[in-house]
């Protein structure tokens, strides 16, 4: 039933039904994909678990000030000291900055610093329905506004969070092309290396550019009607994994396909078999992912929560695609797609002079010496790990180049309380409000605590920090804050504001990795188990792919403190670069593992752990450039955060593919031998007396006869 089923798309009729089923869904789907972006929310509290502290905060703060507003802090600087005519220019800017795109209230300001070297107003700017894009049309507006008419030695620059959200608006909009440009590139030249052929690149990536389109439209369906938190960062990402997961599908498929061509002179035939020999790993790593992804719903921080389903609809799609699409396409187009190199019927390739069979004889010498070298190698490069510094960036930190907005950061904190503009907010019930303003006025930090406003039985008390809003000093002037009020008696006391909402987040992404790391490993662990029903297995692959998540950690902290001189990293960095690592780097141990208990069950398992490498070395080889050079692609990108994830999601992908799995599993294997397959009866087989684990490599051409097809 399974087979019939899975041979059904490269049906000799069947696959122009999937062919035009296809080309519907994407005439129906097209126009929804491209409206994502409107449905993408970009402001840090959207991201914030509904129960932290500073979301309730938001939501009283609306009775004292409109909802989903933004501050813009416009600073003016002149070396030698504002003028009179600075000031007045400041002030006509104030009147204009009032009647700006989404600009609510009257700013505030201008005040001049102690110094007299600098000039600051504060502007109020609505989100709008517009959102990100719109707080980026209202900063370009009070540019134009506020910079100066002819040239001046005044300096002016919009930062604050609104400065922030424009800069990085800016940074996306203008990346989006260049990364899917990037990435395309880097997956058609693997796939034209790989496959040596000028066309055959083509029904991968259609199949693939099919299954984005399609997630895209899906993903915003659930965003729009589902409240799914979708934004900038994880939309990114969709492109890259979908193109990558996508195509690394397409590669195992393709490979099959092509060795069954070899036996099969019917192509219907041949795809039917690969279908029936490569589609269950291939399922089973897709679900893999999937599953790993939809994890992430346990996450407090919405971010993090949103990127589960959004990932998992991605592979899940793309998946469906390669499984059902690009057999199609491959079974309509025949054998000769595949020139100049196409598979004859009755032939077998060499294999015996291939590089995997070269590392197969190195490793079948002394395989325990080479796992233990191995191990202990990748393990010392994973002790560099403890030098990551994981404890989030600051907005200035956030860019590798230096936007206007982090200029006029630097201005502002040399001439204000660096907290100025994104004040802490305290709300509290009213009676209290003189004991609670107190209380702020010794807490540790505190700069400026202005009058209390009551309304409606609360009291709303704005707090000036010495500290910029997202440094350590005001993370622990947040948490002295709520120690402080958290002792008065009745006042009922809730601290908020831009470093509330940035330390929630922080103790949000801390919770999120103590519980979801371990549910992955459980989840990923069972599904092993069932698929290879075994347990010895299933344990050395999770432990191998743990291992290569802290090497790649390890890696990436030596050069974002050495090379990069990156300030730190995000604090949801770990679990992100955990989930891809893990749920893709378990992708390539099931693709190797499965071929090799087909082998075992004819040649044993020594002999079907190098007949599995030898067969399936270059194929993932080529499926683990392609995953690394897609999200190689992100880290061209100017924000830091994407850029980290890339490099060590990046190198992390060519560790499992290159050492983890061609070298460390392959050793494993030979040495723990057919225990490797306990309880499952396979592991009872004794392998062949007599031979060497590296014995019969080079006859391995002719150790597989002709599968028999039904007909």
């Amino acid at each position: 039933m399974t087979r019939k089923l899975l041979a059904w798309p490269g049906g000799r009729r069947v696959k122009w039904l999937v062919l035009v089923g296809w080309i519907g869904l994407l005439i129906v789907l097209q126009p929804l994909a491209g409206k994502l972006g409107d449905v993408e929310s970009n402001d840090a509290a959207a991201w914030l678990p509904g129960n932290a502290e500073s979301t309730e905060v938001l939501e009283l703060s609306e009775k004292f000030q409109p909802a989903d507003t933004s501050p813009a802090i416009v600073v003016y600087d002149r070396a030698s000291g504002i003028t009179a005519a600075d000031e007045a220019k400041a002030r006509a800017d104030a009147v204009k900055f009032a009647d700006g795109k989404n600009v609510v209230g009257k700013p505030f300001g201008p005040v001049r610093s102690e110094d007299g070297k600098a000039l600051r107003t504060v502007v109020n700017v609505h989100l709008g329905k517009e959102g990100w894009e719109g707080l980026n049309e209202a900063t370009k507006d009070l540019r134009k506004v506020a910079q100066p008419n002819a040239p001046d030695d005044l300096g002016v620059h919009v930062t604050g969070p609104t400065g922030y959200a424009a800069d990085s608006a800016e940074s996306f909009s203008s990346a989006d092309f260049k990364l899917t440009l990037v990435t395309l590139l880097i997956v058609v030249t693997i796939l034209v290396v790989t496959y040596r052929s000028p066309l055959l690149w083509l029904l991968p990536m259609i199949s693939a550019g099919m299954s984005l389109v399609i997630s895209q439209a899906i993903i915003y369906l659930l965003a729009k009607n589902a409240g799914l938190t979708v934004n900038a960062q994880t939309a990114m990402i969709l492109t890259v994994l979908v193109l990558g997961a996508a195509t690394d599908y397409a590669l195992l498929l393709v490979a099959r396909y092509r060795e069954e061509l070899r036996r099969h002179e019917d192509r219907h035939e041949a795809m039917a078999v690969a279908l029936h020999r490569a589609g269950p790993a291939i399922v089973a790593s897709a679900a893999t992912v999937a599953i790993s992804m939809l994890v992430l719903l346990l996450a407090a921080l919405n971010s993090t929560k949103g990127l589960g389903p959004v990932c998992a609809v991605g592979v899940l799609v793309g998946l469906l695609s390669m499984m059902t699409l690009l057999p199609a396409l491959l079974v309509i187009f025949g054998r000769w797609i595949f020139w100049p190199a196409r598979p004859k019927h009755g032939t077998d390739p060499d294999v015996t002079r291939g590089v995997w069979t070269r590392v197969a004889r190195l490793v079948s010498g002394r395989p325990r010496t080479v796992w233990i070298t191995t191990t202990l190698v990748l393990g010392a490069v994973a002790t560099l790990a403890v030098t990551l510094s994981a404890d989030g960036l600051q907005q200035k930190d956030g860019f590798k180049t230096k936007p206007e907005s982090v200029v006029g950061e630097e201005i502002l904190a040399r001439h204000f309380p660096a907290g100025s503009g994104e004040p802490m907010v305290v709300i509290a019930k009213d009676s209290a409000a003189a004991e609670v303003r107190g209380a702020l006025q010794k807490v540790p930090g505190v700069n400026e605590v202005a009058e209390p406003q009551v309304k409606d039985g609360l009291a709303f008390v704005e707090v000036t920090l010495a500290a910029g809003a997202d440094s350590p000093a005001a993370m622990d002037a947040v948490t002295a804050a709520r120690e402080s009020l958290g002792r008065l008696e009745g006042a009922e006391a809730k601290v908020g504001g831009s470093s509330a909402v940035v330390h929630d987040m922080r103790e949000a992404s801390s919770r999120d990795r103590g519980l979801i790391i371990p549910v992955i490993l459980a989840v990923v662990f069972c599904i092993l188990a069932l698929l290879l029903r075994a347990l010895v297995a299933p344990l050395l692959l999770i432990a191998s792919v743990v291992l290569s998540f802290f090497t790649a950690l390890g890696l990436a902290a030596f050069f974002f403190n050495h090379v990069f001189d990156f300030a730190g990293a995000d604090s949801a960095f770990p679990l992100w670069v955990f989930v891809f690592l893990v749920a893709l780097g378990v992708d390539y141990n099931i693709f190797l593992v499965t071929r090799i208990r087909e082998e075992s069950n004819r040649l044993g398992t020594r002999q079907g752990a190098l007949k599995g490498l030898t067969s399936t070395g270059g194929v993932i080889t080529a499926a683990g450039l392609v995953l690394a050079g897609t999200f190689a692609a992100l880290a061209t990108l100017p924000l830091v955060f994407i850029a980290e994830l890339g490099f060590t999601v990046a190198v992390g992908i060519l560790l499992d593919t290159m050492i983890v799995r061609s070298v460390l599993v392959t050793a494993l294997t030979l040495d723990v031998g057919r225990w490797m397959w306990w309880p499952h009866g396979l592991f009872r087989r004794e392998d062949p007396s007599g031979e060497s684990a590296g014995a019969g490599i080079s006859d391995s051409r002719n150790s597989e006869a002709p599968a028999p097809v039904s007909r």
